[in-house]
């Protein structure tokens, strides 16, 4: 088996298993289990699994499925936005609420254990805020969101206030919260 089909596995185990029972909830022995790999095999590609969770975090912030709407230039910057929170929200229902954003998960469990984690979250959290921001910026150019507030700042409180909108739907098991992030994000917030 080749190195880096070893390390590919390693990566899709340890973002299932991180994902399902959390950080520190998983041990090496269960990622290598589920990636059908040796233990050993394991080390001869991360030094720990602190490394591994900085890869995984640096890969789901890249994911260009996650993206893709808001990258879209063909469509209105109002109308990427929208798309890109509506296949985020529906994604999440049809987990059936199971799981949240990687991303806050990490947040959440080790924003204090780790830096090297804290560090790589930082930047993805800055890229999505970064995409939101020239989708608004479009969308503000355009004259379709008002331009009272900088583009940078409505980027950064729509991906504070979305965290929050899924934490909040994981504990009430409703996509109540997704509703209300969507009107009054795209009805009183962007208008």
């Amino acid at each position: 088996m080749a190195k880096s089909n070893v390390k590919e596995k390693l990566i899709e185990a340890g973002l299932k298993t991180l994902l399902a029972g959390g950080f520190n909830g998983v041990g090496v022995q269960e990622i290598t289990d589920a990636a059908g790999v040796p233990k050993g095999s394991f080390y001869n590609h991360f030094d720990s699994k602190e490394t591994l969770g900085a890869e995984i975090v640096e890969r789901y912030g890249m994911n260009t499925a996650r993206r893709s709407f808001l990258l879209d230039k063909d469509l209105h910057p109002l109308e990427r936005l929208r798309k890109h929170f509506t296949a985020l929200n529906d994604m999440f229902i049809n987990l059936e609420f199971a799981r949240g954003c990687l991303l806050g998960n990490f947040s959440a469990e080790l924003a204090n254990q780790s830096d090297l984690i804290r560090n790589s979250l930082a930047k993805i959290f800055d890229r999505w805020t970064e995409d939101l921001e020239i989708a608004i910026a479009d969308a503000q150019q355009e004259g379709t969101v008002s331009s009272d507030y900088e583009a940078a700042d409505l980027a950064a409180f729509l991906l504070d206030a979305y965290e929050g909108t899924l934490l909040r739907a994981r504990v009430e098991r409703n996509r109540a919260p997704f509703d209300r992030f969507m009107k009054l994000a795209f009805e009183k917030i962007l208008t």
